[in-house]
Formats: C-alpha cells, structure tokens, sequence
C-alpha cells in the first residue's frame, strides 16, 4: 500500500483517460441497456468485489424496476487459473437457482475470472447470467467471454480510478486515469 504522497503523485503524473463526463455519460448508457433488456425480468444483481462497488452502486439507483441485489467476492488462485477455478471468499447468499442474474464488475481484464464467476452461477442453477462491466481493456487477448453490457473501452495500460485501483488508492476517483507509461 502506498502513503499519501505517493498516491498524489502518481494521479498527477497520471493521463486522464475519461472524463467524469464521459464516465457518467457512460453510466447512464448502460443502465439504458440493462432497463430496455432486464426490466420485466426481476433480475438478481450481484456486485462483484472490491472493485465493482463504485459502478454497481452508481448503476442501482438508475435500474427503476424491481431487482433482488447482493454481493460475491471470487477470485482465481494457485495454477488452476487455466481451468477457470475460483476461489469464493463470499458467495452470493441470495439463491440464483431460477434467477435471471446480472454480473456487475469494474473492469474486463482477461476475463478469466468473470467467465468462471459466470460458469460457477450457471452450475447453481442460474436460468440466465449476464455480465456487466464499467470498463473493457482492449488488450488484444482472446478473452474467454463478451461482457454483455459495457460503459466504456479502456487501453492496455494500467487504469484507476472509478473503482479500479492503484495500490490499494484511488477507487474513488470519479473518472478514469492511466499510469504514465515509461519512455
């Protein structure tokens, strides 16, 4: 973890990437496409955490229909990373068995873990699980899912900012920045 100083000098050497503008023009475009998708359907929303907090939260007081909501919190672990294992620190505790579920996260990396929070869901008897993210890193890797609903492409660079962090600093932030890349 870094200490304050650290954590202001790294935002203001830092590329601004979106705007607070743009992020929240992004916000209200999704929450668009969740509500023309999901609004009939009383979908179970799952925030993923940590990072996905700041965007689930935002995008709950924009979905205007009836919807179950909790948390997870997965991650991958040890060499099994290839076979899409997840660890579960927290399981859902709201039953997904015939639930249409909604995925919400911060960002679509590798989307391995997402894909085997997805597969996970499918296996407890989920009838549907979709996936939405505030961020998709264009990394040029085959990712093993399409996130359903996305609120804004990022580049290949380390990103924070809008839940997204940088050594622990910085989810709070509400547009999205870069570390400076060497020269």
């Amino acid at each position: 973890m870094m200490d304050t100083q650290q954590a202001r000098a790294m935002l203001a050497d830092a590329d601004l990437i979106h705007s607070e503008q743009a992020v929240q023009a992004a916000l209200d475009k999704v929450a668009d496409e969740i509500r023309q998708r999901l609004a009939e359907s009383y979908p179970l929303v799952l925030c993923v955490m940590t990072g996905g907090v700041v965007f689930c939260g935002q995008l709950l007081a924009k979905l205007d229909f009836p919807l179950d909501f909790d948390y997870l919190h997965a991650t991958r672990y040890g060499p099994e990373t290839q076979g899409g294992k997840i660890s579960w620190r927290t399981a859902p505790w709201t039953p997904v068995k015939d639930r249409t579920v909604l995925v919400v996260d911060d960002i679509l990396d590798e989307g391995v873990t997402l894909a085997a929070v997805k597969e996970s869901l499918l296996r407890m008897g989920a009838s549907e699980v979709l996936t939405a993210v505030f961020a998709d890193k264009l990394n040029g890797r085959n990712k093993p899912l399409a996130a359903d609903f996305v609120g804004l492409a990022v580049p290949d660079r380390f990103v924070f900012g809008y839940g997204m962090d940088a050594g622990g600093a910085w989810r709070n932030l509400p547009a999205i920045y870069a570390k400076k890349e060497a020269a």
